[in-house]
């Protein structure tokens, strides 16, 4: 028995949906607090006049609560903020079009955001899921998507001048084939998030638990990797790191870090690590396995 269900064993019922009122308004403050901190307010701002509504973000629940809309709100402008820096610093002239793949992509809602935030760029964008009914989703928006798996993506001749993966290499069973497919492509840029933790780890978490019943791509992590060991796979892939940050879900500098870093750890993640990466073969050319 975990510790949570332990919790749920020895408090009253009718306690419970309090303490998850509680616990919901303490992550939202924390989160708030954060975006103020590491200065994600103004593009959290402007992400919320381009798309309003992120409720159908996801294709296995709802964005339905302040404290959901919050999280994932803050989590898409610390993205796009990375994805902007990405745009900013490309070698691409304002004339050419600039081709943007968002690889796992659930909503189009990324997309959507640079279209919105980069009117002066010609911005061809293109979605890639497995997930029929999200590219379905997509695809209403007027936006192009195809039905693929991300590893399928370098043998689809699929080009990109920037390549977007938004959590979702601790998905995947081999991310270091995926990297290295990328990497050979002609694109000019990669950018990733993946979950923050500070130690690495296998996810797994069904097998755990023991819960045996089928198991969707999206709702497994494989590998949980701490910023280090992100940094090596991605050199031994063929990428180059040109910039990379951690956004956490609680502010730094709060008297109550220690307690919200222990607390965001239990129930969720610390935060999200980002990076933008180039192509580099320096270490992947060294290395004949492949």
């Amino acid at each position: 028995m975990n510790f949570r269900s332990f919790l749920r064993d020895i408090i009253p019922d009718r306690l419970l949906p309090w303490i998850s009122r509680m616990q919901e308004l303490m992550r939202t403050k924390s989160i708030r607090a954060a975006v103020r901190e590491q200065k994600l307010q103004s593009i959290y701002g402007q992400l919320t006049e381009i798309v309003p509504d992120i409720t159908h973000q996801y294709t296995t629940f709802d964005i339905d609560s302040e404290y959901l809309i919050t999280k994932v709100r803050a989590q898409h402008s610390f993205q796009i903020a990375l994805a902007t820096q990405t745009l900013q610093s490309t070698d691409i002239p304002l004339r050419d079009a600039i081709t943007i793949a968002d690889i796992g992509d659930s909503a189009g809602t990324h997309l959507q955001y640079i279209k919105g935030l980069h009117k002066d760029h010609r911005i061809r964008c293109l979605s890639v899921n497995m997930d029929s009914e999200a590219v379905k989703r997509i695809r209403e928006k007027g936006l192009e998507a195809i039905c693929a798996r991300a590893e399928e993506l370098p043998s689809l001749s699929i080009e990109a001048d920037i390549f977007l993966s938004f959590e979702l290499l601790e998905h995947l069973t081999d991310p270091f084939r995926f990297l290295r497919g990328l990497s050979e492509t002609d694109c000019k840029a990669l950018v990733v998030t993946v979950p923050y933790v500070s130690s690495s780890r296998v996810g797994l978490d069904h097998i755990r638990q023991n819960q045996k019943h089928d198991i969707h791509p999206e709702g497994v992590h494989i590998f949980e990797l701490s910023p280090e060991d992100w940094r090596l796979l991605f050199k031994h892939s063929g990428w180059a790191i040109e910039t990379d940050r951690i956004y956490l879900q609680y502010p730094r500098k709060s008297p109550l870090r220690f307690l919200l870093r222990k607390y965001w750890k239990w129930c969720d993640f610390e935060g999200f690590y980002g990076a933008i990466l180039t192509p580099d073969n320096s270490y992947s050319s060294l290395y004949d396995g492949w």
